[in-house]
């Protein structure tokens, strides 16, 4: 029990640190980061300056359930899949897809 507990949060804090580097500002927008260590969940949302210009919009969202990262959105030119895979060595058989029709367990819903 105790190391299914310590690879969820070693999962949390690399997903945390890669979706995080999401953040930024542009002319037309920033990006924020948002984050609920509890659940495990992590987003970047795309806040325009001029609200009705366009909405606000999730740009990423993952999730960390048990010993499995979901990422829910991925609107990037740079895959966060691609980031855990390479940047943090995450097997791509412990990472769902749900953005692109990936079945996600029960357990992990």
């Amino acid at each position: 029990m105790v190391g299914i507990v310590h690879e969820q949060l070693s999962l949390m804090a690399i997903t945390r640190r890669e979706v995080e580097r999401y953040v930024g500002h542009s002319d037309e927008s920033n990006l924020y980061f948002l984050a609920d260590d509890q659940q495990g969940v992590y987003t970047v949302i795309d806040v325009p300056h001029a609200p009705h210009q366009y909405p606000t919009e999730i740009v990423v969202m993952a999730r960390v359930v048990g010993d499995t990262i979901v990422i829910d959105e991925d609107t990037t030119d740079k895959p966060l899949v691609e980031a855990l895979m390479v940047n943090a060595h995450i097997p791509r058989e412990k990472i769902i897809l749900a953005y692109q029709g990936e079945v996600v367990p029960v357990e992990a819903s």
